[in-house]
């Protein structure tokens, strides 16, 4: 994969959607709270909306991430673009359906609304690096002076390092900002036919956790394993961070290859969302 010297990512300066990307994480930094979160988790866990994985793909042609500042495509031109680049170096065949389908989770716009932020007008539910929730809020977090807009830092349960949480816990053991991530982790974990390996799901699980991967925040919470799912992330994030560009696909030409790799370790049959 050739990674281009002379363009720059995640660059949260100087974005033409600056504004929009900045008022995103604003929402989120003020919306996103332990309560929430759990509300979230009890009322889109459900498991019950069939949905092939095509299907769910040519959904995700209607939407574009709000809080991305490098690309203003539908969302499913960067999972191809990520999955392609991972084929290119020939990379693991599971690894590559993770590239594939590794925001997937976002097609929860389907059933989301407004007022949860899990909607295609309303995204901070939806999309934007995640954070811890139940421990105080990092600088490390992108527009960190939001950070104070959250109700749970006036909470003196919340508003500490270690928060609810106990010292090198464990990333498993935390619960992190409601979003595509941990809705695609968990609807494949309840998926019965799901094959992919562990390395795999903590790279879906774990990808936008950028104050975590990126910046080196919560190592007082990490575990000695959290050491190795860095490595399986930072892997991962070269092929969902610098495949970007305006080069785009069609889904009907690349299904016949990618076809069998998901009924490999999907099955054929709907994922239940």
């Amino acid at each position: 994969m050739e990674i281009s010297k002379h363009k720059t990512f995640r660059n949260y300066d100087q974005s033409e959607d600056t504004a929009a990307v900045r008022e995103h994480y604003r929402k989120m930094r003020s919306g996103q709270t332990f309560d929430y979160v759990q509300r979230m988790k009890a009322k889109y866990l459900k498991y019950d909306k069939p949905m092939v994985l095509w299907d769910a793909m040519e959904k995700l042609n209607e939407l574009i991430d709000v809080s991305d500042p490098d690309l203003n495509l539908p969302n499913i031109q960067h999972l191809i673009q990520s999955a392609e680049a991972l084929k290119s170096d020939n990379r693991p065949d599971w690894m590559q359906l993770v590239g594939l389908i590794h925001d997937l989770g976002k097609v929860m716009y389907l059933w989301g609304c407004d007022e949860d932020g899990t909607s295609q007008n309303e995204q901070w539910g939806l999309v934007g690096d995640i954070f811890v929730v139940g421990c105080k809020l990092p600088e490390s977090c992108v527009y960190p002076e939001f950070n104070a807009l959250n109700p749970d830092m006036s909470d003196p349960g919340f508003n500490t390092d270690y928060g609810i949480y106990e010292a090198h816990c464990g990333l498993d053991q935390l619960s992190l900002a409601w979003g595509h991530d941990e809705y695609l982790y968990q609807v494949l974990s309840h998926h019965s036919s799901n094959k992919i390996p562990k390395e795999g799901m903590i790279m879906i699980r774990y990808h936008s956790f950028y104050p975590w991967h990126n910046e080196g925040s919560y190592s007082h919470l990490e575990s000695e394993t959290d050491k190795l799912y860095k490595e399986w992330v930072l892997d991962f994030n070269k092929y969902d961070l610098y495949t970007k560009s305006p080069k785009t696909y069609d889904l009907e030409e690349i299904k016949p290859y990618y076809l069998p790799i998901a009924e490999k370790y999907l099955g054929s049959g709907p994922i239940y969302w």
